[in-house]
This record gives C-alpha cells, sequence and structure tokens, in this order.
C-alpha cells in the first residue's frame, strides 16, 4: 500500500466509530481466559467422556504404585521408557489377567444359577435337605422356601417385586454382560496405554499439576497435595489389594472344601472384604453352609483358616503396606463401592473408593483447617508497647531485726 492509498484509508469514514488506543475491553482478559478454559474443559468432558473411566483408574493405579515404580526406575538407570513397559508387563500380569480370568468364571457360575432359577420358577423345588436340617432357623426356612421358591412361578413374583424386572429379563441381563466383555476389553486397554504415558511422564506432569493447583487453591494445595497421594495409595494398598488377595486365597479355601462355584464365591468375599466386616460375614456364612450340608470338617477348618488368614492380615501385612488401619467410615466405603459399580462398571469396585476416601480426606483436613482457626481466634494476644518502659522490679523488704 502506497502513502496516497494510506491517506485515503485515513479519510474514509469509520461505521464503528474511531478507533482509540485507550478503549476498554467488555471482558477483562483474564475473566476471558478464564472462562475460556472453562469452555475448552467442558468440551473434553464432553467429548471425551468414554475415555474417562480408563483414565482415572490409570491414575488411581499410578498414584498408589508410585513408590514401586520410583524404585524400578531407579533400578534400570533412569530410562523411563524401559521403566514404564516393565511395570505394564507386571501389572498386566499380575492383575489384569488373573482379574479377567476370574470374571470369566463368575459368569459362567452365574449363568448356571439363572439357568437353575429359571427351571425353578417354571416348576418349582423342594427345600434342600442342608436348610431343613438347620438348628432353630430350619422350620422357619423351610415354610419362607416353600412359599417364594416352592410353588411354580413364585420365584419369579419375588424377584419382580424386588428388583422390578421378570427373571428372564435378569438372565438376558447376564448374558448381554458377558457379550460385553468386548467392552471391558477395550476399556482395560486403553487403562493400559494410560498408564503408561502416567508412569513415562509422571513427573513432568505432577509439576503442571502443581503449577496448576498454587493458582487455584494457593493456600490449601501444599496439605492437599500431601493428603491426596497418601489417601489414594493407603486406599489401594490396603482396601483393594488385600480385598483382591483374601478372595483369591478364600476362593482357593472354597475349592478344597468343595464348596460348589468357589470362584463366585471367592469374587463375592473379594468384593465384600472391601466393605470392613464383609470378609469374615462371608467365610461365615460358607462355613455354615458346610456344616449344615454334613461337610464338618471342612465347614470347621474353612472357618479356623478364613480367621487365621484375616488376623494375619490385619496384624501384619496391613500395616506394613498402609503403615496402619485406614480410618476410613463404613458409609462412605459402602456408598464408594455401590456408586462407583452402578457408574463406572467393574472399575467401579476400584475407583469408587478411593474417590470416597479422597472426599473423606479433603473434608477431614478442612475441618482440621477450621478447628485450628476457630482456636487462634479465642487464644488473646498480648500487645507489648515497644516505647513504653520495662516495668521496675519490687524492691524487696528488708526484714527489721
Amino acid at each position: 500500500m502506497g502513502v496516497f492509498d494510506r491517506q485515503k484509508s485515513n479519510h474514509e469514514p469509520r461505521w464503528l466509530g474511531p478507533s482509540a488506543p485507550t478503549r476498554t475491553p467488555l471482558i477483562p482478559s483474564i475473566s476471558a481466559a478464564r472462562w475460556l478454559l472453562v469452555l475448552v474443559a467442558a468440551a473434553g468432558v464432553y467429548f471425551f467422556y468414554g475415555f474417562l473411566v480408563p483414565v482415572l483408574a490409570a491414575l488411581v493405579i499410578g498414584f498408589a504404585s508410585w513408590p514401586l515404580y520410583r524404585k524400578l526406575l531407579a533400578r534400570v538407570g533412569g530410562n523411563t521408557t524401559v521403566a514404564a513397559t516393565i511395570a505394564i508387563l507386571m501389572i498386566l500380569t499380575f492383575l489384569v489377567i488373573p482379574i479377567g480370568l476370574a470374571v470369566t468364571y463368575t459368569t459362567g457360575e452365574v449363568r448356571t444359577w439363572l439357568a437353575w432359577a429359571i427351571h425353578a420358577n417354571r416348576a418349582g423345588a423342594s427345600t434342600p435337605d442342608w436348610i431343613v436340617a438347620l438348628p432353630f432357623a430350619g422350620p422357619y426356612l423351610d415354610d419362607l422356601w416353600t412359599k417364594y421358591v416352592g410353588s411354580p412361578g413364585a420365584l419369579g413374583e419375588l424377584i419382580q417385586a424386588i428388583s422390578g424386572a421378570h427373571i428372564g429379563n435378569i438372565y438376558r441381563a447376564v448374558l448381554a454382560a458377558g457379550g460385553g466383555a468386548f467392552h471391558l476389553l477395550l476399556t482395560l486397554l486403553f487403562m493400559l496405554i494410560a498408564l503408561f504415558f502416567v508412569y513415562r511422564d509422571g513427573f513432568s506432569f505432577s509439576k503442571q499439576i502443581d503449577m496448576l493447583g498454587e493458582r487455584i487453591l494457593p493456600n490449601r494445595w501444599e496439605r492437599i497435595s500431601r493428603v491426596v497421594p497418601a489417601t489414594i495409595s493407603s486406599t489401594v494398598m490396603g482396601m483393594t489389594l488385600i480385598a483382591i488377595g483374601e478372595g483369591i486365597v478364600l476362593g482357593v479355601a472354597y475349592w478344597i472344601a468343595g464348596v460348589p462355584s468357589p470362584v463366585t464365591l471367592g469374587v463375592l468375599t473379594g468384593v465384600m472384604a472391601l466393605i470392613p466386616g464383609g470378609a469374615p460375614l462371608s467365610f461365615t456364612l460358607v462355613s455354615i453352609y458346610l456344616l449344615a450340608s454334613g461337610s464338618h470338617v471342612a465347614g470347621v477348618g474353612l472357618f479356623v483358616w478364613g480367621t487365621v488368614e484375616l488376623f494375619i492380615v490385619d496384624k501384619t501385612l496391613r500395616p506394613k503396606l498402609v503403615g496402619g488401619p485406614i480410618k476410613l467410615p463404613f458409609l462412605p466405603t459402602f456408598f464408594g463401592l455401590v456408586g462407583g459399580v452402578k457408574t463406572m462398571g467393574f472399575l467401579g469396585l476400584f475407583i469408587g473408593p478411593v474417590l470416597m476416601a479422597l472426599i473423606v480426606a479433603i473434608w477431614r483436613e478442612w475441618i482440621h483447617e477450621a478447628r485450628n482457626a476457630e482456636s487462634s481466634e479465642r487464644v488473646p494476644q498480648i500487645v507489648i508497647d515497644e516505647q513504653a518502659p520495662p516495668p521496675s522490679k519490687p524492691i524487696p523488704r528488708v526484714a527489721e531485726g
């Protein structure tokens, strides 16, 4: 553009008024950037909602296993790619494959149970002998069984009254869950991929989170950044891994004792072990079943083995892994377990209690800060005037002779 063109453009009328260098924006730049960041984050959550569960599971596993990963990283000379690959292979070998096999066997055994329930609903089923032989409660349970299971169609009416669904719909839902194994496999694959990058880029990622945390919560982030990893590690180590171990050990004990469907009962015991008092209740009920069915030696042996195993875990293994028992109330643990399964499926068994433990930990941290603030306000403050002369010492009296 030449000089004439610039002069001509300067004399042209401006439809939006003359420009001024001191014009104030309608929205400040900082506010606009913050709202733009919120909108971008909301759009990311909306479009990548299907990946939130595997990414969240990867973060939980990464937080919990980070101390072990640091030792592995030191062993391989600080190569993050090699350390992350070895860690993923170890998790795949000792965690993912056993859980996948357990879920496969459990699905098959549950299908057998449902097939028996459909047959019992169609033709009725007589009360098992071991229920009738129970002391004190046998006749009462026999009447209940005859009323709700013995006659044709009674079991279906009971299930519909409790769950609101027919027994056939439940059977088809179990079949659909078995067919949804491909979706679970994809979720596990995405989780492993995300976990690989959590291990490899964890140090730089934690620095970025610390920068954002200091900007968002400048007064509380230092304590929250210490509480959150410790809470995740203690919850996963003290609840999830120990629950998986108890399910495996007691499931093998069920198989040795001759209990029907030992894999399903072992999985149920592992799930119940996430709740305080759930594991003792599980193997106690199975022991009562063995005693009532005539297997007295197996029932007593299973109860003794479960008691000894639980004592060893609570007194030696759990304090060594966690540094002490997890003081998480029963109700948040139960809500985290049920809500996690309902929202996230199978992975919710591990993510739900961890999220609830984080909520409880942050709540306790804020309550602790509030109590400290109240106690500091109640302490009277003594204001010392620097310009005032020092207090004179009292003159001691001389005892008269």
